[in-house]
């Protein structure tokens, strides 16, 4: 009995050693970016760029970041960007993926077949940025959400998750008088908010890290997106530091406006992802049972 208490304690200080060095790796490099960006340049320089914990402190990058109503707006073409574009692609990827969990649909190997053949080839840059300027999108905010209205690896996931569902219940509503709307609405939807929730997020990260799609397809300062906004912040610093003339105690250099960048860009799904993370790993996991 005593060996077995003493094993299960080691067992369960293991654990939580192991857990709490999980935990620092994950919010480290998030404090290191946080310090950095807090301070000089001849701070960093001094400790080799590496500092947790700064012994001056400046907002200069932040104030850089934040000057003029540019970020402002950068910060709505991305909130649009993610809020509508999430929206539409998990209305038109819930919408695909349902008919093909029918193993009764016509066609259904057919569409499966063209769905992954797209995830393993395209055409390529030039001929997307024909069919793109031939649609008329180019300098449009639609530009940003259109062209990848489904992505075909969720789809394939959320079909995965839908024939699991219990066949029984879509029966026993078609008997009760349930229309397929119906049933979509108030048995499918409700048992599917797990894999719902993880593609949501999955979605929503997707357009709020992406940046290449509106540096080639965007035109008009007043609809870049924050990312493409930061970026051009930074290679503005990058260019400015080789002949700058401020004090050099007080000068912030590229990498503290970079890792401002990243704070400014990281906080808002910080936000989010706490309200749906409940979700998140049972939705994974039930949507990759099957293939």
């Amino acid at each position: 009995m005593v060996n077995r208490s003493f094993y299960g304690t080691f067992a369960r200080a293991l654990n939580g050693a192991l857990l709490l060095l999980l935990a620092a790796s994950c919010v480290l490099p998030f404090f290191y970016a946080l310090s950095v960006s807090l301070t000089p340049m001849t701070e960093v320089i001094k400790n080799n760029g590496f500092l947790l914990i700064p012994k001056k402190m400046t907002f200069f990058a932040y104030e850089q970041l934040l000057h003029g109503n540019t970020l402002l707006n950068a910060y709505k073409v991305s909130i649009f960007r993610t809020v509508v574009g999430t929206a539409i692609n998990l209305l038109f990827t819930l919408m695909a993926a349902l008919p093909l969990s029918r193993k009764t649909l016509p066609g259904r190997n057919a569409c499966l077949l063209i769905i992954v053949f797209t995830m393993l080839f395209s055409g390529g840059i030039i001929p997307q940025y024909i069919l793109i300027k031939e649609l008329g999108l180019l300098n449009s905010l639609w530009v940003l959400i259109i062209p990848g209205l489904i992505n075909g690896f969720y789809l394939l996931i959320m079909k995965s998750f839908f024939e699991q569902l219990p066949k029984e219940l879509e029966e026993a509503a078609k008997m009760d008088g349930a229309g397929e709307v119906t049933t979509l609405v108030r048995i499918v939807i409700p048992l599917s908010m797990p894999i719902i929730a993880t593609i949501m997020l999955f979605y929503a990260v997707l357009h709020w890290n992406s940046y290449f799609d509106a540096v080639m397809y965007l035109t008009d300062a007043n609809k870049f997106p924050l990312q493409v906004y930061l970026r051009n912040i930074l290679i503005s610093a990058v260019a400015a530091s080789g002949d700058a003339a401020a004090d050099a105690a007080d000068y912030v250099n590229p990498i503290s406006i970079q890792m401002a960048s990243v704070i400014l860009t990281t906080l808002p799904i910080l936000f989010v992802y706490p309200f749906i993370q409940k979700h998140f790993t049972r939705g994974v996991l039930l949507g990759s049972v099957k293939g």
